[in-house]
């Protein structure tokens, strides 16, 4: 597979964001679905609907999301609905919950753990996505950038069970107690990204925000402070070089926080998703980047 192009600006602006997505020369037709992270309540550094409002209205997207599988303020349709309008989403966007209404299969014929991605049903009602990217730490996966939002993100409640269960179970309730090997984990992971991936492919673009890095994601009520400074902005369409190229700049700064950043990565085995991707072939992890600035 040829090098993958990635564009990369340090204007941390709207309009870098616009600059960011230009760049990538894919223009998103139809109906486009928009997946961000909404942000857990009580979390601090989520990206907020001010700041991505230009780039979503620039694309005519539709902001989508699902329901969690933790429990939490975005485990239902009702209580979801409400922390959406209270972090502002709805002031600016509709926002469409994709597993409101239950979910749909997604085939995943070479996966490595799982055979197949539950989905919100309303993935369905899209000609293409933009992949809008926080690029941050997680607690059970290391990180979190393009191939956690193609998987997690976009996976229903169900989904969500069954990518974190590496494909043993479909109910929320039950998979903390029995969690998988980590590195099956992970592939189910990579396996769930691919099918969104290759769902959506040639109508799918990633703009990665490398800003407010926390080794904790979104998704935690109780999130510690970032611990590096702010990046930059990455763009492109291939998920798997986007998320190396997040480490590649992590490895390399000589910002003194990248050492808690990388424990956090290194300690949950987290680039062995990027492997996995890469071996599954949807992406690689071979880029060059192209700068903006």
């Amino acid at each position: 597979m040829e090098e993958a192009k990635i564009y990369f600006t340090k204007d941390l602006t709207s309009k870098g964001l616009i600059k960011a997505y230009n760049a990538v020369g894919t223009e998103l037709k139809g109906n486009v679905a928009v997946k961000l992270h909404s942000g857990e309540e009580g979390n601090q550094n989520f990206l907020r609907p001010e700041y991505v409002a230009d780039l979503i209205e620039h694309v005519h997207g539709k902001v989508v999301e699902c329901n969690t599988a933790y429990p939490g303020a975005r485990t239902n349709n009702k209580d979801h609905k409400a922390l959406l309008e209270n972090h502002g989403w709805t002031k600016y966007f509709t926002v469409d919950l994709m597993d409101e209404d239950g979910d749909v299969e997604l085939p995943i014929p070479n996966g490595k753990v799982i055979k197949t991605d539950y989905v919100g049903s309303h993935l369905l009602n899209y000609d293409s996505m933009l992949v809008l990217c926080h690029a941050k730490g997680h607690p059970m996966a290391g990180f979190g950038n393009c191939l956690k939002q193609l998987s997690i993100g976009c996976a229903s409640r169900r989904g969500k069970a069954y990518i974190h269960s590496a494909g043993k179970y479909q109910d929320a309730n039950v998979i903390w107690n029995d969690l998988p090997e980590q590195d099956k984990f992970l592939e189910a992971m990579a396996d769930s990204a691919g099918a969104v991936h290759n769902h959506f492919k040639g109508n799918i673009v990633y703009v990665c925000v490398m800003k407010n890095i926390s080794v904790d994601c979104d998704c935690c009520s109780t999130a510690e402070d970032p611990c590096m400074k702010d990046i930059g902005i990455l763009s492109g369409t291939d998920p798997v070089a986007l998320d190396q190229a997040f480490m590649d700049f992590i490895d390399s700064s000589t910002n003194p926080g990248k050492s808690h950043f990388q424990e956090r990565v290194n300690s949950r085995h987290g680039k062995h998703v990027i492997d996995a991707a890469d071996e599954l072939g949807f992406g690689t992890k071979k880029y060059q980047i192209i700068n903006l600035d």
